[in-house]
């Protein structure tokens, strides 16, 4: 199968159908498959993709049991995707289905593991553009990212980089943090971006910022490593002092009382913080590797090919 194209679902009832609809007529030369994954949501887009996935041939219905969020929602789907290549779109029409033709004929003539989309103009909500230039500078220096590489939702991987992406099993997943671990084989294309027909940007100011901590906490150890040249200079200050009150105390005059105790709390200070930044992050790690916590856990796993053959 040449393409797999995954939409992960969420509060879609009016735009799930007509998007998989000009799927089929746009995709009408390719080989492909589509796989919807139904994020928990709380209206129709349920029944509506079950419907779909009895109507169209390779359509893949996977619903998951609540709101897992949109990266695990991609997560699950990429498990399903047999795809030689995975495209990634929206639910919400703003990424016209015609344009995966650009990203498809790129990675092939350029041969890119991976293809992200920018645009001219983007159609997104105020807040959202704030969030999406905050999370592009904030990776450029935590994941070595290129500065003007734009981290598009839409976006087209190669299986081998999918293979590897989906090795990854704990709670937070980030996709394009996986994606810098595996390749900077990474081409760009331009790409139009519609307005949003109807209803509101389910990506609110409260997710931008729960995505800038998972990206902050779960693929970087930023934090500590800030804390710990802090912790080394707040032990290396105190060192100082106390060493200079000692030469103090020997050729006088004696050092006052409280030139004394402050020099030993900022000394002890910094100790205990170079300490507990190292334990930090190895305690850090260990929990995240060690996590129980599902990735997203499957309600319906509907496939009308395969259902219609057993």
């Amino acid at each position: 199968m040449k393409l797999s194209v995954i939409i992960p679902v969420y509060k879609s009832e009016n735009s799930i159908a007509p998007l998989v609809a000009e799927l089929y007529v746009s995709l009408a030369s390719i080989d492909f498959e589509v796989i919807l994954v139904n994020d928990g949501s709380p209206d129709q887009s349920e029944w509506i993709c079950m419907q779909l996935a009895n109507t169209y041939e390779n359509l893949r219905f996977i619903s998951l049991r609540r709101n897992f969020g949109e990266f695990n929602a991609v997560m699950c789907g990429l498990n399903w995707a047999r795809g030689q290549f995975s495209v990634m779109i929206d639910d919400d029409f703003q990424n016209p289905p015609e344009e995966i033709i650009q990203l498809l004929e790129l990675a092939e003539e350029g041969d890119y593991d991976v293809v992200y989309t920018y645009y001219a103009k983007k159609e997104h909500a105020r807040h959202r553009n704030w969030g999406s230039t905050g999370v592009n500078y904030l990776t450029s220096y935590l994941l070595n990212k290129p500065k003007d590489l734009y981290l598009s939702s839409f976006k087209l991987i190669r299986r081998e980089v999918v293979q590897e992406i989906v090795k990854y099993t704990g709670p937070y997943p980030y996709i394009d943090g996986l994606i810098f671990r595996t390749t900077r084989n990474i081409g760009r294309v331009q790409v139009r971006h519609s307005k949003r027909e109807e209803g509101a940007s389910n990506y609110t100011f409260s997710k931008l910022i729960t995505l800038l901590f998972n990206i902050l906490f779960c693929y970087s150890s930023l934090p500590i490593r800030v804390f710990m040249p802090i912790s080394l200079g707040l032990l290396g200050i105190g060192l100082l002092l106390l060493l200079f009150l000692t030469g103090q105390w020997v050729m006088g005059p004696d050092p006052k009382q409280w030139q004394v105790v402050t020099a030993t709390l900022i000394f002890l200070g910094g100790l205990q913080c170079t300490i507990l930044s190292i334990l930090g992050e190895y305690i850090g790690k260990g929990f995240m590797a060690q996590s129980g916590q599902p990735q997203y856990v499957i309600k319906h796993n509907k496939h009308h090919s395969y259902d219609r053959q057993s």
